[in-house]
Protein backbone atom coordinates (compact mmCIF):
# COMPACT_ATOMS: atom_id res chain seq x y z
CA UNK A 1 0.00 0.00 0.00
CA UNK A 2 1.53 3.02 -0.73
CA UNK A 3 1.55 6.13 1.69
CA UNK A 4 0.27 8.16 -1.47
CA UNK A 5 -2.64 6.74 -2.27
CA UNK A 6 -5.63 9.02 -0.21
CA UNK A 7 -3.57 11.75 -0.92
CA UNK A 8 -4.87 14.64 -3.01
CA UNK A 9 -3.01 15.31 -6.88
CA UNK A 10 -2.17 19.30 -7.62
CA UNK A 11 -2.07 20.69 -11.00
CA UNK A 12 1.07 22.81 -10.79
CA UNK A 13 1.63 25.54 -13.66
CA UNK A 14 3.85 27.68 -11.48
CA UNK A 15 6.08 29.80 -13.14
CA UNK A 16 9.30 28.27 -11.15
CA UNK A 17 8.84 24.88 -12.98
CA UNK A 18 8.43 26.27 -16.41
CA UNK A 19 11.59 25.35 -17.61
CA UNK A 20 10.89 21.43 -16.10
CA UNK A 21 7.53 22.11 -18.38
CA UNK A 22 8.81 22.77 -21.50
CA UNK A 23 11.42 20.39 -21.28
CA UNK A 24 8.61 18.01 -20.57
CA UNK A 25 6.62 19.29 -23.06
CA UNK A 26 3.31 19.78 -20.62
CA UNK A 27 1.37 22.59 -19.29
CA UNK A 28 1.34 21.56 -16.15
CA UNK A 29 2.93 18.95 -13.79
CA UNK A 30 0.68 17.01 -11.05
CA UNK A 31 1.73 16.78 -8.18
CA UNK A 32 1.13 15.11 -4.76
CA UNK A 33 -0.71 17.49 -2.09
CA UNK A 34 1.84 17.70 1.52
CA UNK A 35 -0.30 15.26 4.29
CA UNK A 36 -0.58 16.50 7.01
CA UNK A 37 0.52 13.91 10.21
CA UNK A 38 0.44 13.98 13.65
CA UNK A 39 2.28 12.10 16.30
CA UNK A 40 -0.70 9.85 18.47
CA UNK A 41 -2.38 11.37 21.47
CA UNK A 42 -1.93 9.59 24.36
CA UNK A 43 -5.60 7.71 24.20
CA UNK A 44 -4.57 5.98 20.42
CA UNK A 45 -1.28 4.99 21.19
CA UNK A 46 -3.18 3.17 24.26
CA UNK A 47 -5.86 1.95 21.94
CA UNK A 48 -2.99 0.66 19.42
CA UNK A 49 -1.51 -3.32 19.78
CA UNK A 50 2.29 -2.75 19.87
CA UNK A 51 5.24 -4.76 20.48
CA UNK A 52 8.46 -3.68 22.09
CA UNK A 53 11.38 -3.90 19.61
CA UNK A 54 15.27 -3.18 20.89
CA UNK A 55 16.92 -2.03 18.22
CA UNK A 56 20.61 -3.69 17.46
CA UNK A 57 23.25 -2.54 14.89
CA UNK A 58 22.08 -3.40 11.64
CA UNK A 59 18.79 -2.69 11.93
CA UNK A 60 16.14 -1.41 9.42
CA UNK A 61 12.81 -0.20 9.42
CA UNK A 62 12.08 -1.30 5.84
CA UNK A 63 12.94 -5.49 7.30
CA UNK A 64 10.60 -4.17 10.17
CA UNK A 65 7.83 -3.27 8.29
CA UNK A 66 8.82 -6.30 6.36
CA UNK A 67 8.79 -8.86 8.94
CA UNK A 68 5.66 -7.28 10.82
CA UNK A 69 3.60 -6.19 7.92
CA UNK A 70 5.21 -7.98 5.29
CA UNK A 71 5.53 -5.09 3.13
CA UNK A 72 9.22 -3.23 3.53
CA UNK A 73 7.36 -0.12 1.93
CA UNK A 74 5.65 0.65 5.12
CA UNK A 75 8.90 1.34 6.66
CA UNK A 76 7.60 5.00 7.32
CA UNK A 77 4.82 3.77 9.72
CA UNK A 78 7.45 2.76 12.40
CA UNK A 79 9.60 5.43 11.66
CA UNK A 80 6.55 8.20 12.03
CA UNK A 81 5.08 6.20 15.12
CA UNK A 82 8.21 6.31 16.94
CA UNK A 83 8.97 9.67 15.75
CA UNK A 84 12.75 9.07 14.45
CA UNK A 85 13.01 9.54 10.66
CA UNK A 86 15.66 7.75 9.94
CA UNK A 87 17.98 4.84 11.55
CA UNK A 88 20.69 6.89 12.48
CA UNK A 89 18.29 8.43 15.14
CA UNK A 90 18.24 5.08 16.87
CA UNK A 91 20.88 3.74 19.28
CA UNK A 92 21.30 0.30 19.55
CA UNK A 93 19.93 -0.68 22.81
CA UNK A 94 17.45 1.33 22.50
CA UNK A 95 13.44 0.41 22.65
CA UNK A 96 11.00 1.13 19.83
CA UNK A 97 7.77 0.35 19.15
CA UNK A 98 5.80 -1.22 16.50
CA UNK A 99 1.91 -0.83 16.10
CA UNK A 100 1.19 -4.30 15.31
CA UNK A 101 -1.92 -3.52 13.21
CA UNK A 102 -0.85 -0.86 10.29
CA UNK A 103 -4.21 -0.31 8.83
CA UNK A 104 -5.11 0.77 13.11
CA UNK A 105 -1.67 2.82 13.19
CA UNK A 106 -2.46 4.93 9.99
CA UNK A 107 -5.74 6.19 11.47
CA UNK A 108 -3.52 6.92 14.54
CA UNK A 109 -1.24 8.77 12.64
CA UNK A 110 -4.31 11.02 11.34
CA UNK A 111 -3.41 9.40 7.89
Amino acid sequence: MSRYINDDILLNSSEYYEPLRKERGVKQIEQYATVVMHQPTVAQRAALLTTPYIWTYGDRFYQLASQYYGDPTLWWIIAWYNGRPTEVDIKPGQTIRIPLNSADALIALGY
